[in-house]
């Protein structure tokens, strides 16, 4: 899987912008703020709908302008895709996949598979179950269809299950109703727990053996689905906490409450690991992550890499570059010195500044 070209108008700091990238490494440099990681979103953007950062698309027109475009062209085993994307301030997004327009966003999943890595997954361990529940939905979404369906049913359902608790205070014989948005929770969380304990599983023995190869042997991590509940005792369980959820005006049982655990050796790193094994561990995930893809899709997806090395001392450097040789790869970052360091090819080098973009090579 290649991306070829890309094309942005009026999308962040970007009047007009055109692309056209190298099947192997391509590496942005230049200052901060200059516009480096608005390219990687953009193709993570027309790969997924959805910004890594979380970004709504109000907040990735430029400036002073009312719509953005972009447009992105992929070959995937040999087949070209012409994804075109308009963003704009008040309305639904508008896709086109080879000028033919879509109407779910789900019919774009699949043909791009990509695999993004900032300095902020380094912190998925570290940080708070919700950051370990997004990295399940994301790459689910690109890798099942079915997912993303029950995905967005559930948080639909969750939504308004949420807003009739805390409508009961106020008129309590609504609470019989409740019974109908219970039996849609059940249905799509059962959905997607199953989805993710396939997902852990695979993703589990793909770390063990990545994680393994970084640490030089010497150390084991173990990674275990942590669902809030399990699909047998969903429907029982949500119904015995009826009274804590009207009490606390929110849903408590439910796969949005799932989490993964992390163990090396035995020991929850989460809670007890040092952060030079926590970020040991999120890079032998995204590692191993990228190989999970290319397992279920037979084709490897394409690696997006955010400033995440300045990020890393230099052993890890050296295993996250070995790691990515096969694979297109973009890369961001203030400078090429580490490149050179390494020795690692560099097939096309682009300078940003400022939001202006020019080849170097």
């Amino acid at each position: 899987m290649i991306i070829e070209s890309i094309e942005l108008k009026n999308y962040r700091n970007y009047e007009e912008l055109h692309m056209d990238f190298s099947p192997g490494t391509n590496i942005l440099y230049g200052d901060n703020a200059q516009g480096k990681t608005n390219v990687l979103e953009a193709v993570y953007v027309c790969s997924t709908t959805k910004s890594h950062r979380g970004s709504k698309d109000k907040e990735m027109i430029r400036f002073d302008q009312e719509e953005s475009h972009i447009k992105m062209c992929v070959r995937k085993l040999d087949v070209p895709y012409r994804i075109d994307m308009h963003l704009k301030k008040n309305k639904a997004k508008g896709i086109a996949i080879n000028g033919i327009p879509i109407r779910k966003a789900s019919e774009l999943f699949g043909i791009v598979n990509v695999v993004f890595f900032s300095p902020e997954d380094l912190n998925i361990i570290k940080n708070g179950p919700d950051q370990r529940r997004r990295f399940m939905d994301l790459e689910l979404c690109q890798l099942d269809k079915l997912y993303v369906h029950a995905l967005v049913q559930y948080n639909r359902v969750l939504l308004q299950r949420n807003k009739l608790l805390k409508e009961l205070n106020f008129h309590p014989e609504y609470e019989e109703t409740l019974d109908v948005w219970d039996m849609q929770l059940i249905q799509y969380g059962k959905e997607m727990i199953r989805c993710r304990e396939e997902f852990v599983g695979k993703l589990d023995h793909m770390v063990r053996k990545t994680h393994s190869q970084i640490s030089g042997g010497r150390e084991e991590l173990v990674l275990s689905y942590e669902p809030n509940v399990t699909v047998e005792r969903f429907e029982e369980k949500l119904a015995l906490g009826r009274d804590t959820d009207v009490k606390m005006r929110t849903t408590t049982t439910g796969p949005h409450r799932d989490d993964i655990s992390f163990l090396v050796d035995y020991i929850d790193i989460r809670r007890f690991g040092s952060q030079g094994q926590q970020r040991t561990a999120a890079l032998s995930l995204k590692l191993s992550e990228i190989e999970l893809v290319k397992e279920l899709v037979r084709d490897y997806p394409v690696l997006l890499l955010d400033d995440v090395l300045s990020e890393l001392d230099g052993g890890r450097q050296e295993q996250l570059l070995a790691g990515i040789k096969e694979i297109q790869t973009m890369i961001t970052c203030t400078g090429v010195e580490d490149f050179v360091n390494h020795r690692f090819p560099i097939d096309r080098i682009y300078k940003v500044v400022n939001g202006a973009v020019t080849a170097e090579n």
